[in-house]
């Protein structure tokens, strides 16, 4: 230890620090030793740490050696909690064969289930399905059923099919119930009524003229025909009445038989026959039970049709007495009829008909007819329709119609008398058929 700086090292001005003298003992006399500091004197050692006698314990004999370290690292240098240090000798994996240490078979205690769980275990040895078939040990179940089911009240079925029911099952005849539907007749079309005819349509002030004459001139009751008029009927031999609105010609030919024609300019017209050809008195099913079926029919040849889209503008139908001359037949109450511009049927309809048949083509021969036949008290009506000789369409008055658009048929039932109408529009040709030897189509009880 120094007592100045480094700067002093070389300084001659100052003594040099005491230094012990060359080749003197450590522990020289109290004069030599008098110039050190009191506090830097040097002590003898002290003997209470002094060494064992003997050699050290490295150089000792090894039959004395009772103070050899165990063996092992010190306690200082061993890790925390090495309590379970791993036993003496190689690992199991590593242990001879035959080592009498080896683990036991079987989970380790600690997987193993409580006490009590494991009473089901399995017994010992492979499962019968893997048993040696020689294998003595392994029975296998004995044939037939358990012993459970050999008592007497156990019976098994006799070998084959179980025998065939010796008594039929008896069934149902529904068809003595159930009628053929094939033999009805074809549903009516519902919907096919139209709002406007996609041919030729009045206008609406023209069809409210006609609604306001029918309910100024109501349906008259049956005529009682005098004999003029009976005769004109048995010999098929009425006569056409003009219209005022007609413009044309219209004349008697021959018995039976009236040709007609209208110009370009002719209006709406309809021509009605007089005697009616069917009166309540003389040909109503319910007046005469000895001859429950009446019919009535004629027909019309097309002779020529001039206009810009070769339409046949006329109709043929039947109506109640009276009728508004001004208006096509069909269209106001107590009035049917097929028009040949569009094809359609109308019954009291004065929009745009329904769907029946094909329009009219000139030069052909069409016919229109009715049926009256009295059933439980009542007349039933069916309307038929004819093309060169053949009858192309037919329909029920009573049919099922619609309640919205439908309007009723109150003096085409059979209750009042009903006449011809045919109905004229624009130039149009005609000839009107009464006489049953001129028909091409003959109905069933001419």
């Amino acid at each position: 230890m120094c007592f100045g700086s480094k700067n002093d090292a070389g300084d001659t001005g100052h003594a040099d620090a005491p230094r012990p003298a060359q080749g003197q003992q450590p522990y020289a006399s109290e004069q030599k030793r008098a110039s050190v500091p009191h506090q830097y004197h040097q002590q003898p050692p002290s003997n209470d740490f002094a060494p064992p006698a003997g050699p050290p314990p490295g150089k000792r004999p090894p039959a004395v050696d009772d103070f050899a370290p165990p063996p092992g690292p010190p306690p200082s240098q061993r890790p925390a909690g090495d309590d379970f240090a791993p036993p003496p000798g190689p690992p199991p994996s590593h242990r001879p064969a035959g080592n009498d240490f080896a683990p036991p078979q079987g989970p380790p205690p600690s997987h193993r289930p409580a006490a009590g769980d494991d009473d089901f275990a399995p017994p010992p040895g492979p499962p019968p399905t893997h048993h040696p078939k020689n294998d003595l040990s392994y029975m296998a179940p004995p044939p037939g059923p358990p012993p459970a089911h050999n008592d007497l009240g156990y019976m098994a079925p006799p070998p084959g099919p179980p025998p065939a029911d010796t008594k039929p099952n008896p069934q149902h005849d529904w068809e003595a119930v159930v009628p053929d539907t094939s033999l009805f007749p074809p549903p009516p079309s519902f919907f096919s009524g139209f709002d406007r005819s996609p041919a030729n349509n009045a206008t609406e002030a023209e069809a409210e003229a006609g609604e306001a004459w029918c309910i100024q001139h109501p349906l008259v009751a049956p005529i009682t025909p005098d004999g003029p008029a009976i005769t004109a009927l048995n010999a098929h031999n009425p006569r056409l009445m003009q219209p005022d609105a007609y413009r044309g010609n219209l004349m008697y030919t021959a018995p039976g038989v009236w040709k007609g024609s209208t110009n370009s300019q002719a209006a709406d017209s309809t021509i009605i026959a007089y005697p009616p050809l069917y009166t309540v008195t003389l040909h109503s099913p319910l007046a005469h039970p000895s001859r429950p079926k009446t019919t009535i029919y004629y027909e019309v040849q097309l002779t020529h049709a001039h206009n810009p889209r070769h339409e046949i503008c006329l109709a043929m139908g039947y109506t109640a007495l009276p009728y508004p001359s001004f208006r096509m037949p069909g269209w106001h109450r107590g009035s049917l009829a097929v028009h040949g511009d569009d094809g359609h049927r109308f019954v009291n309809d004065r929009w745009g008909g329904k769907a029946f048949a094909a329009p009219f083509v000139r030069g052909e021969r069409y016919g229109i007819g009715m049926t009256f036949c009295a059933v439980g008290g009542r007349i039933e009506t069916d309307v038929f329709f004819t093309r060169q000789g053949r009858e192309v369409g037919r329909w029920g008055l009573h049919e099922e119609t619609d309640a919205e658009q439908d309007l009723p048929v109150t003096g085409l039932e059979g209750y009042h008398d009903l006449t011809c109408a045919v109905g004229t529009s624009g130039e149009t040709g005609f000839e009107v058929v009464f006489d049953p030897a001129r028909w091409l189509f003959k109905p069933v009880g001419y």
